[in-house]
Parts: structure tokens; C-alpha cells; sequence
């Protein structure tokens, strides 16, 4: 059923006339350029990031955040090494049996010219990365510059990732070491003399500022996501399913150049409000219910997230009224304070002060920093102590009453600019008469 609505609402988005999928990329400089800021930092030895492209529940192949970070690439089973000293960089392929290539397409390596489209030194078989690993070691430094670090994946932090890791294990026959601490384990038992140090956080400090292609592709999809809500929005109605919801969204991000949702999309009416992370999306919605949706799509690799709240019904009640006015207030607050140099405290010290002018309580909010958002929903951090431009990070105050079945969530992914911030998801309502307006459309349709 969930399929069905799924592909109506594709077919849906598609009558309705929305632009042909455009994805903007990168500028052809744009990873060597990051390469070789970060080889700057690091000076001598290797810097080795092993690809992991996957296609998670059938979804597009998607690579390793940190390796596309540096290589713009999704081909499966790559391995790149970079030689500070030099400046150089190396991309390291498996050979491809016919049938992979007819299944999968041929990779780089098939690429007669595919050290100067990946902007690389060169291009070898991935059988050649321990001989070149050998030859050159000693003459770089006898260093290994790896990520240590756990990592990030398309919706989950570097400590989420842990995190899971060790619930996985609570089951000792689940314990096997996960690849990448596999892959290191490998690397010192293969060059014992060799140093290993963690480049994540040098990696990490260069993500956490997004470059103006990033940016770009930021705002785009901070508006794709930002309709995608609102369609959700106008195909609320009684007796309908939260799934419809998410067919509504998803088939407009697709329709609009995504390759799909940054995380599983969380749609939850009644008592599934009070749900952080719901995912079931199979309840059938009643006047009455709010509905909160928390949702984002996948453009060019970055991730977006957005959180609305709103009545089944078309109109809040006075107690979801009074509720959901104190989350927006402090949601705005925040945003207001949001600059450059600008810290958690001084961010709360203004929600504060502005709760206390209005005479809203907070009911316990006291604002400051979420969580940022880039290759991933929730991207590498942490954002403080300290505002700097280019920063991109969501906001997302939230109150629950699971005996009342009533949760309010309301989330916006926000850029820092040169003198305060950007709402890139600012397409969707979320002032109470904007949103009562907005639903109240559904009744004009013929």
C-alpha cells in the first residue's frame, strides 16, 4: 500500500508540472581543491581513506561521506591515498570482470582519461596499493594518516555510529570488528613500524565550513525539502494515513532532482507526536490529531532537515495553540541570535530575554545550538563554542505530552552568513495563521 502511494504521488508530481530534475555538482576543482587543503595540514607520510559506496534498502549507491568529501566519487571498492609531500593523490580501483561491467558500469579504472577527470595523479588497480604503499613509505615518512574515528553515515553522527556499534553487540555472536577498525587492525599488522595518527579531525574542521558550491546545493535543497513538507501539508486529511504523507513529500523531492531522503522520513499523528523517531508511518489520522513531520532530501550528496508540526484538522485547538506558539517563539529567538561569534550562551541569554518580553513560558525550552547538517543529517561537530560564517546547522525546540498525546516539534536548517543567518528551509509555514491558511486550502481544491 505504502508502494502504491508512493508511485501516485511520483506520477502526481509529475502532471503537475515541476522542473526537470537539474543537479547543479561541483565546480571540477572542488575535491582537489579540498585535497590539497588538507595535505597542507598534515606535511609528510600518507593519507589513506578507504571507500564504502552503498546503496542502503535499494536506495542509490551513496558513497562514504569523508572519501566523497575528498574524491567526488561513488565507485564501489575505492581506496585513495594522498602524499603530502608532494601534493599528490592516487585513486586505487578493482578490475572489473565483463559482467560487473555490464551489471554495474564501468568504473574509473575503464576511464582512459580518468586520472584527469577525478583530477588525480593517477588511477591503479587496487591490487597495487600495498606495492605502492611499500615502495613509497619510507621516502614519505613512515606515517599513516587514517580516520581513527568512527564514521558518519547519511543520518547519523560519528558518535551514533559508534553508539550502534555497541548496541549491535549486546549480542556476543554480533562482536566481529566493524570494517573500518578491520581495515586499521589490517594496515598494523601489515606495516608494524609504521605511525598511525586520526586525520578525521582535520577532515572534520574543513567540513564543518561548507564551500559556496556547498552552499549552493544547500539553499536548492533547503527549498526542494521545504515543498516537499507542504505537499505533505495539503494531503493531510481525516482518515487518511501517515503514509500518504510521506509519498506526498517524497515524490515531490524526487521530482525535483533528489535521489531520496536524507534520513527515513518521520510522520507521526496522535500519540506518535511524541515519538522522536518514529517510523512506522501506518496510522490512520483523525480530526483532532496533530501531525509532526520530520523530513529531508538528498541532493548532490548533502542532507537537509525539517521539522513541522500542524493539525489534521486545519486548525490548532487552544491548548495545541498555546503549546505550539512557546516552541516557535523560542525556535525564532534562536534564529534571531544566530551570527557570527555569536555562543550558546549569549544564543539562550536572547531566547530568554525575548520569552520574557512577550509573556510566553518556555515550559522548560531554553534554546541554543542543534545539530549541523551537511554530508550528513547529522553532520560533523561539534558547532560550538563559537559561530563562524558558512556554518550550516538545524534548530530544533520541541515540547511532548505523551498523556496528552501532543508533541510540537519545529525545525529549520539555518546557514551562518557575514552578519547573521539564512533559513535555507524558509519555503514551508510555520507561523499558527500561515499554516491554518495553508491547510485551509485543501477544502478549495476541486
Amino acid at each position: 500500500m505504502r508502494k502504491v502511494a508512493l508511485v501516485a504521488w511520483l506520477l502526481l508530481a509529475a502532471l503537475q508540472g515541476f522542473p526537470a530534475a537539474q543537479r547543479p555538482g561541483y565546480p571540477a576543482d572542488e575535491f582537489a581543491t579540498r585535497r590539497q587543503a588538507l595535505m597542507v595540514k598534515v606535511h609528510d607520510g600518507f593519507i589513506v581513506l578507504f571507500g564504502e559506496a552503498m546503496a542502503p534498502g535499494g536506495s542509490h549507491v551513496r558513497q562514504d561521506n569523508d572519501f566523497f568529501y575528498l574524491t567526488g566519487l561513488d565507485d564501489v571498492g575505492a581506496v585513495l591515498v594522498m602524499v603530502p609531500k608532494t601534493g599528490s593523490a592516487y585513486l586505487f580501483l578493482p578490475a572489473q570482470t565483463p559482467r560487473e561491467k555490464m551489471i554495474e558500469g564501468p568504473n574509473l579504472l575503464e576511464d582512459p582519461v580518468g586520472a584527469k577527470t577525478a583530477r588525480v595523479t593517477a588511477v591503479h588497480p587496487v591490487t597495487y596499493l600495498d606495492e605502492f604503499l611499500a615502495r613509497n613509505g619510507d621516502a614519505q615518512g613512515a606515517t599513516f594518516h587514517v580516520r581513527l574515528s568512527p564514521r558518519d553515515t547519511i543520518d547519523n553522527a560519528r558518535s551514533e555510529t559508534d553508539l550502534f556499534y555497541a548496541r549491535r553487540s549486546r549480542l556476543h555472536y554480533n562482536d566481529a570488528l566493524p570494517l573500518d577498525y578491520a581495515r586499521i587492525a589490517k594496515l598494523r599488522e601489515r606495516y608494524p613500524r609504521y605511525a598511525f595518527t586520526d586525520v578525521t579531525p582535520l577532515v572534520d574542521e574543513m567540513r564543518i565550513v561548507k564551500t559556496p558550491a556547498e552552499i549552493e546545493i544547500l539553499r536548492r535543497n533547503g527549498a526542494i525539502s521545504a515543498e516537499g513538507v507542504r505537499q505533505a501539508m495539503l494531503a493531510t486529511r481525516a482518515g487518511g494515513f501517515e503514509y500518504e504523507l510521506e509519498g506526498a513529500a517524497m515524490g515531490t523531492v524526487i521530482a525535483r532532482g533528489a535521489t531520496g531522503a536524507a534520513y527515513a522520513p518521520i510522520v507521526g499523528s496522535g500519540p506518535n507526536t511524541c515519538i522522536w523517531h518514529y517510523a512506522d508511518n501506518a496510522r490512520q489520522m483523525a480530526n483532532g490529531d496533530l501531525v509532526l513531520m520530520d523530513f529531508g532530501a538528498d541532493v548532490d550528496h548533502l542532507a537537509m532537515d525539517i521539522t513541522r508540526t500542524w493539525p489534521v484538522s486545519g486548525a490548532f485547538t487552544a491548548e495545541q495553540r498555546r503549546v505550539y506558539q512557546a516552541v516557535l517563539e523560542v525556535e525564532k529567538a534562536c534564529i534571531e541570535a544566530y551570527r557570527p561569534g555569536a555562543t550558546a550562551e549569549t544564543v539562550r541569554a536572547h531566547v530568554a530575554d525575548v520569552l520574557k518580553r512577550k509573556g510566553i513560558d518556555p515550559q522548560g525550552l531554553t534554546g541554543g545550538f542543534g545539530h549541523g547538517v551537511g554530508l550528513a543529517t547529522h553532520d560533523v561537530g561539534p558547532i560550538g563554542p563559537v559561530l563562524r560564517e558558512g556554518m550550516v546547522f538545524a534548530i530544533e525546540p520541541a515540547l511532548y505530552f505523551p498523556e496528552k498525546n501532543l508533541g510540537v516539534r519545529i525545525e529549520d536548517t539555518v546557514l551562518i552568513t557575514k552578519d547573521g543567518c539564512e533559513v535555507l528551509t524558509r519555503g514551508v509555514p510555520k507561523e499558527i495563521d500561515e499554516v491554518e491558511s495553508l491547510l485551509a486550502k485543501r477544502r478549495q481544491a476541486p
